[in-house]
């Protein structure tokens, strides 16, 4: 059951990666990416435990929505650097915290689904939101740097690129990997 859970946690974790080189594009330092992917990881290892711990009901009747407001959430904050970038000079480092640590939040929700049936399933819970944890901090981590090291090769402001980025991957992600 180990190799289940780690393929879980990886695929499970493939949002958080695709989000993470989007806000990577953002200006912050090591320390503030490091703090977001463990933002990131946490809240895989939470959601997906609740809904283990909680079983399918509660799974179910946020199921069909966490999907849409996490994509909301995503997309609210690219409009806001958007209009900010349109509005302002550009800043030497972007760092809104409320929204580099509730974008995680919001998009752990469907991950509450995930974990439901999964105890539905037998999955072991703490070990599950473990792995699951783990894993996405891990990749979201490599995302954060991928979308960092992306935005020094392309050359128009980091604030306006980061927002547009955000817009884009909140359209996507519902439309290309939504259930």
């Amino acid at each position: 059951m180990i190799w289940e859970v780690l393929v879980l946690g990886f695929v499970l974790s493939l949002d958080n990666f695709r989000v993470s080189v989007a806000l990577g594009t953002v200006p912050f330092g090591l320390k503030r990416a490091v703090q977001v992917a463990l933002t990131f990881g946490l809240w895989d290892a939470i959601m997906p435990l609740i809904g283990l711990l909680i079983g399918r009901q509660i799974g179910e009747s946020v199921g069909d929505v966490a999907e849409l407001v996490g994509a909301v959430a995503l997309g609210g904050y690219g409009l806001y650097l958007v209009i900010s970038a349109l509005r302002n000079p550009e800043p030497d480092e972007l760092d809104h915290p409320w929204a580099l640590f509730g974008i995680p939040l919001a998009l752990s929700l469907d991950n509450l689904f995930a974990g439901a049936s999964l105890g539905i399933l037998g999955f072991p819970p703490w070990l599950s939101a473990a792995v699951f944890g783990v894993m996405t901090a891990m990749l979201s981590l490599a995302g954060l740097q991928l979308g960092r090291a992306a935005a020094r090769f392309i050359k128009i402001r980091a604030d306006l690129l980061s927002g547009v980025t955000l817009m884009v991957a909140a359209v996507a992600l519902p439309l290309v990997f939504g259930g």
